[in-house]
């Protein structure tokens, strides 16, 4: 496995819009372009759309969130990692892990302490992903999902 990180360009987009995760998953995330459409309508420099690609195919897609105001009042900004999606026939290959460490390295590198993240509770959701890679719950709930933080 030699994943990389590409920026979204319109050289990739189609690939980037392609990536297709497991049908039952479907549930506890959006799909690609939703979050392109949501990149495009936030700031400058809040979100960081990434095609995860290994070799020459794409696997997966990621987008983090950087400095975001948390409660639109401006008293709390986070980062972390806003959305993942792994393409269904790739998944349990380490992708997964890849992308939330390169979102690590992101924040550390920008100064942050700690990365954040949300998931759909339940079964069939990514919870047990995410406290595997050491996020644990915040006690906060957001929009119906559990608000998860890790040191990085």
């Amino acid at each position: 496995m030699t994943p990389r990180l590409e920026e979204v360009t319109p050289a990739n987009f189609d690939a980037a819009i392609g990536i297709r995760i497991h049908p039952d998953q479907e549930h506890a995330v959006q799909p690609v372009v939703r979050s392109l459409a949501e990149a495009y309508v936030h700031p400058a420099g809040v979100a960081w759309p990434r095609l995860i690609v290994d070799e020459d195919r794409p696997v997966g897609f990621l987008m983090a969130f950087l400095d975001i105001d948390w409660y639109g009042d401006g008293s709390v900004r986070r980062s972390g990692l806003w959305r993942l999606n792994i393409a269904a026939d790739a998944q349990g290959r380490g992708y997964g892990r890849f992308a939330v460490d390169a979102v690590a390295d992101l924040i550390r590198g920008r100064g942050g302490t700690e990365m954040y993240v949300c998931w759909h509770p339940g079964a069939g959701g990514p919870e047990g992903f995410y406290l595997g890679l050491g996020f644990r719950p915040s006690g906060e709930v957001d929009g119906g999902e559990t608000v998860g933080v890790r040191r990085v």
